[in-house]
């Protein structure tokens, strides 16, 4: 099995609309791997996640986008929901997050609509990604190579990233997300 022991993994989200399964099953997938993840989102307390337009279960924040420093975490992954990255790529402080991965080398995971994030931190450019189809004119617009397949990795750029359509697609996404992990 690979492991990903020793790493601590940042999962980014905003306050409030977070597709409850795109966080919990990459967030047990990295603890099944034996490494650590950590909630980071735009405000302290609790964020609420939802299972598609009902609301689900709350979860505890462990740190503030504003407080959190990207050399304390080995890579990022970003759940889905419409409204979380709807919310995230509004908040300057959070793209910024975003971005600092790509700049540092670390490794990106998005799935279904977080991929607005990454949009909006002009790192798409030239990558070869997927996401939720509605999101395929953003990402040819920002520069990417948009494709419709279950998980797609691309290491041509200055970060390993995995991208992936939507909640069907989670065991591929959790798979690929774990293995690069590993490696980078």
């Amino acid at each position: 099995m690979t492991s990903l022991s020793g790493k601590t993994i940042a999962f980014l989200v905003a306050p409030e609309g977070i597709e409850q399964v795109e966080l919990t099953e990459p967030w047990k997938a990295v603890q099944d791997a034996g490494g650590t993840p950590r909630l980071v989102s735009t405000a302290a307390g609790r964020v609420q996640a939802y299972n598609h337009l009902d609301k689900g279960d709350t979860f505890p924040v462990e740190v503030v986008v504003t407080d959190a420093d990207v050399a304390s975490y080995d890579g990022l992954v970003l759940p889905g929901g419409v409204a979380n990255p709807d919310a995230l790529r509004t908040r300057p402080e959070a793209v910024a997050f975003a971005k600092s991965f790509v700049t540092a080398g670390k490794p990106v995971a998005a799935i279904c609509h977080a991929a607005w994030t990454l949009v909006e931190a002009d790192v798409v450019r030239g990558r070869r990604m997927t996401s939720w189809p509605s999101l395929q004119t953003d990402l040819r617009n920002a520069g990417a190579q948009w494709v419709d397949e279950e998980v797609v990795v691309d290491l041509t750029g200055p970060c390993p990233l995995v991208t992936s359509r939507n909640p069907d697609d989670l065991p591929a996404f959790t798979g690929k997300l774990v293995e690069v992990f590993a490696q980078a």
